[in-house]
């Protein structure tokens, strides 16, 4: 009985929250108006209400899409998105799959220009090769390939210093060992010694 509650309440708060306007944006009917408002990757909305048939998101700071932000907007029949500084590195291969998928008609992709790379700066998304992005995106691949070398050749150095002061310390220890052995052997030969030395004079005596 409490799942089936809470599943009702869900549905009930979900659709009304599906169906407000986003923060920093204005609504009329189907369409939302989220341009000219400074928005970035991070601070854009994360959903749009269901029925929403225009989106206009032009002249904003937008670098990237997030994945499947738009999937959802079954009803949409414009969008506009240029005026952006579009980032073409791998975070840009979701908006040019989603601009590839729309219609013919629709002119979503204009005005949608590389910002950067330099080698792309100008070209429009939706007419770049998977191999173009993909290339674009090996120079943060080798980079942190380059830092997970360099990590790895530290720590081994630090094994490898770590384990010689081990052996050094084991050798040092065990040279000690040898010398405080000797000396409390000759400490008792020279005990003895001394002690056959004081029993002589009294036999000497004696006789």
């Amino acid at each position: 009985m409490k799942g089936l509650l809470f599943l009702f309440l869900f549905l009930l708060f979900g659709g009304q929250r599906s169906s407000a306007c986003p923060r920093f944006c204005t609504c009329h009917g189907g369409r939302v108006d989220c341009s000219h408002r400074s928005l970035t990757s991070s601070s854009l909305p994360t959903s749009f209400p269901a029925g929403t048939t225009e989106l206009h998101l032009h002249s904003n700071k937008l670098t990237t899409l997030p994945n499947g932000l738009l999937d959802d907007l079954t009803s949409l029949r414009s969008v506009s998105l240029h005026g952006n500084p579009w980032a073409c590195d791998c975070g840009v291969l979701y908006l040019r799959a989603w601009l590839l998928r729309q219609p013919a008609g629709l002119t979503s992709h204009l005005g949608v220009n590389c910002s950067s790379p330099p080698g792309l700066r100008g070209r429009l998304v939706v007419y770049l090769t998977e191999e173009e992005v993909l290339e674009s995106c090996h120079y943060w691949y080798c980079d942190l390939a380059l830092v997970s070398q360099v990590c790895l050749f530290v720590f081994v150095v630090v094994q490898v210093i770590l384990l010689v002061a081990v052996i050094v310390f084991l050798k040092r220890f065990e040279r000690l060992s040898k010398e405080a052995r000797r000396t409390t052997e000759e400490s008792f030969t020279a005990g003895d010694g001394q002690r056959e030395n004081e029993y002589t004079p009294i036999k000497d005596s004696s006789i």
